[in-house]
């Protein structure tokens, strides 16, 4: 439930009050090649707008995506050929893919087509062929060198189909992210650098750890759901319940406790980030499951970057009977908890960014409990009227490009 507290702007000495910097920001605009390595941690498509406006400040932007969606394409895929789940990896990579005429705007446009919901098994299979043939129109337009090393990549996904492999709905850009997949023997890695090089993506995009597992919820009356897809469904309100953590599971039909690792590879993103975001979007399956690894936590920790996170607006159902005070609380107890020994906040997270004027957040805003847990309030200007009640990703990109501690141009 929202509530409509707000803070006094004028009187509070604990609030922050900023505006975003013009003069960084042109600077970064004017080369965004040589713009910040912005880290996210991040799931879903809350952040894909955002995306598309932070390529226009910088190239060097890294997102880290959850692997544990198990609904939708995804989760065929995940059941066909055992790998972890990309649809949110695909919809990061297309959103941060250059569109402009000196990118690939034509393949970005084919791996943005989805195929019918309704057509027939047959028609699917036979739409499948026809880009694979390049006689598609959306593939006829693309150069023949890019057109055949996509093709390739989707031939690959179509011959190791079952013949039940359910097409309804399907993204040809998953189709061809699965593909390069299986033609690196299995290497999401790798396969995502190739499909990153088909679209011209301007920036980098992983999934925080490689491994196949299922995303479980533990409510508050000790009760456990297992399965993105289902946890993000839960009507919390009904069952007068709280998500209290997180954990994962081998399996997705029963609790087979297993912990992941961070690799090594994320962990030098980490530590190579000039800013590290916790940003909008559904509290525990997108934000707080990217930090259930182990080692995810201390290696922010061991980070000199500005730790920022920018709490959901709106309504996010994941947060029902949490307070905007207790998330924050949470996120730090999860990276606290990954920890070797007690760390101080500052080491963990240095800001929260709030919208107090336009923006609604579960519990209001107590800007003396935050400041309590030790960390900085920054109030800037996040929600416009076209966004309402939601960020806007322009003004979103602005507050962060202009966060104290992140270089300047």
């Amino acid at each position: 439930m929202l509530s409509g507290k707000r803070v006094n702007r004028t009187t509070d000495p604990l609030l922050s009050i900023g505006s975003p910097d013009p003069g960084r920001l042109d600077a970064f605009a004017r080369d965004p090649a040589s713009g910040p390595a912005l880290l996210f941690f991040t799931g879903g498509s809350a952040l894909d707008s955002t995306s598309r406006a932070l390529k226009y400040f910088t190239h060097n932007s890294v997102h880290l995506v959850t692997p544990y969606d198990s609904g939708g394409s995804s989760a065929i895929l995940r059941k066909a050929f055992s790998m972890p789940a990309i649809g949110d990896l695909r919809s990061r990579l297309m959103s941060l893919a250059d569109e402009r005429v000196t990118g690939h705007p034509e393949g970005v446009r084919l791996f943005a087509h989805r195929l019918s919901k309704t057509d027939s098994p047959a028609q699917l299979r036979a739409e499948l062929d026809s880009i694979i043939a390049g006689t598609h129109p959306l593939a006829a337009v693309i150069d023949a060198q890019t057109r055949e090393l996509i093709c390739i990549q989707l031939e690959a996904c179509r011959e190791a189909m079952a013949d039940d492999f359910d097409l309804h709905g399907a993204s040809i850009g998953n189709l061809v992210l699965a593909g390069t997949y299986l033609r690196n023997a299995k290497n999401l890695d790798a396969a995502i650098a190739e499909f990153a090089r088909h679209a011209q993506v301007l920036g980098e995009v992983h999934t925080v750890t490689n491994d196949n597992y299922h995303l479980v919820a533990h409510l508050d009356d000790g009760s456990r759901v297992i399965g993105e897809h289902l946890i993000t469904g839960l009507d919390l309100v009904a069952r007068d319940a709280v998500i209290e953590q997180l954990s994962l599971s081998h399996a997705p039909d029963e609790w087979q406790p297993v912990q992941s690792v961070l690799p090594e590879s994320r962990q030098r993103m980490i530590a190579a980030a000039e800013l590290i975001c916790f940003p909008p979007g559904s509290f525990y399956t997108s934000v707080l499951a990217n930090l259930l690894p182990r080692g995810a936590g201390r290696a922010i920790a061991a980070s000199a970057a500005p730790k920022v996170y920018v709490p959901s607006l709106g309504t996010d159902p994941e947060q029902q009977g949490i307070s905007l005070t207790q998330a924050v609380q949470r996120l730090l107890n999860v990276l606290g908890a990954d920890c070797e020994e007690p760390v101080p906040v500052a080491r963990l997270l240095n800001y929260v960014v709030i919208d107090s004027r336009n923006g609604r957040y579960n519990g209001g805003i107590d800007v003396p409990a935050l400041q309590a847990l030790g960390v900085q309030v920054l109030d800037l200007p996040l929600v416009s009227a076209q966004s309402a009640p939601l960020a806007d990703a322009q003004l979103l990109v602005e507050a962060l490009l202009s966060v104290d501690g992140l270089r300047c141009a």
